[in-house]
């Protein structure tokens, strides 16, 4: 048993996927299938369920997966710690989360971390949904993500950052633009501009309209919200967003936001990243996201 069919079983573990797995380590499917092999004959347990719709882990696979991360960590900060980089990190991180998160919520506090941590290279992917943002940790395009509860992944580690409000979104010309409240049948009548299916925002709006009894029109659809903000300003729709996001247009009294009377449309957003030892710099970054959780949450609850 070596470090490397370790490092396979692992990857393969979180890709469910052969192929995939071996785009991540540079390697052919053929290559990844021979060391799986050889690790199950070495073993003598079968890791993998095999089936025409793929693959999934046995229940051997999943106990020899928990041994084999404990050994990938330790080796991994052996090797970490006799070379030095224990000290000051040095490396890159690769966030992912949706557009209007990065604007309004993190761009200020990824510019402080890259002042604290000059040695670390931050870059950014934008996602236009949880489902992607999980598949981009999972794929290995993202080393951290930010995506909305709930998250199911035994392969990721899921952190609670804050709770946000989705709010209903009108244009400042709409009948309702100087009202507070809005009564849930009072969605009905109108057209409605949504996320596309699968975004969170979606399911959420979904649910909601779900459990008060009401179908509302589909005027549109998209995941870009700067669009759907644009549309609703032109009168085409109104929309659920969560209150961080309209923040500038509300202050600028070109859309107005308002509560569904009696209810509260609360999200819970995560942090997500793989659930294994992480090198310096993601650890950094993400001691520094968890460390800054009570300024996010005031950002998400801001006026």
């Amino acid at each position: 048993m070596e470090l490397w069919q370790l490092r396979t079983f692992r990857v393969v573990a979180e890709t469910l996927n052969f192929t995939k797995a071996g785009e991540r380590l540079n390697l052919t499917q053929s290559a990844v299938s021979h060391q799986i092999k050889a690790l199950e004959e070495d073993l003598g347990e079968p890791l993998f369920l095999r089936s025409k719709r793929g693959v999934k882990l046995s229940q051997k696979g999943r106990l020899a997966l928990e041994h084999a991360e404990r050994i990938l960590d330790e080796a991994e900060a052996m090797r970490e710690g006799l070379s030095g980089r224990d000290s000051a990190p040095v490396g890159q991180v690769r966030a992912a989360a949706g557009t209007q998160a990065f604007v309004h919520l993190f761009a200020n506090l990824f510019e402080l971390f890259m002042r604290e941590h000059p040695g670390v290279e931050l870059s950014f992917r934008t996602t236009a949904s949880t489902d992607q943002t999980v598949m981009d940790i999972l794929n290995g395009a993202a080393d951290v993500g930010f995506a909305s509860m709930p998250v199911y992944a035994p392969s990721l580690k899921v952190t609670e950052l804050f709770e946000d409000e989705l709010m209903l979104v009108v244009g400042r010309k709409h009948r309702l633009a100087g009202s507070r409240e809005v009564k849930a049948e009072e969605i009905e009548r109108e057209r409605l501009i949504l996320f596309e299916r699968g975004a969170s925002i979606r399911r959420a709006t979904e649910q909601f309209f779900e459990r008060v009894s009401i179908s509302p029109r589909l005027a549109m659809e998209s995941n870009d919200t700067y669009f759907i903000k644009l549309m609703v300003q032109h009168g085409l729709g109104i929309s659920l967003l969560p209150s961080w996001a309209v923040r500038d247009e509300v202050s600028a009294g070109t859309l107005s936001k308002l509560r569904i009377e009696g209810h509260r449309l609360r999200r819970s957003v995560a942090m997500v990243s793989l659930a294994r030892f992480q090198p310096s710099p993601k650890r950094a970054f993400v001691n520094f996201i968890v460390k800054h959780k009570a300024h996010l949450q005031e950002l998400a609850v801001a006026p």
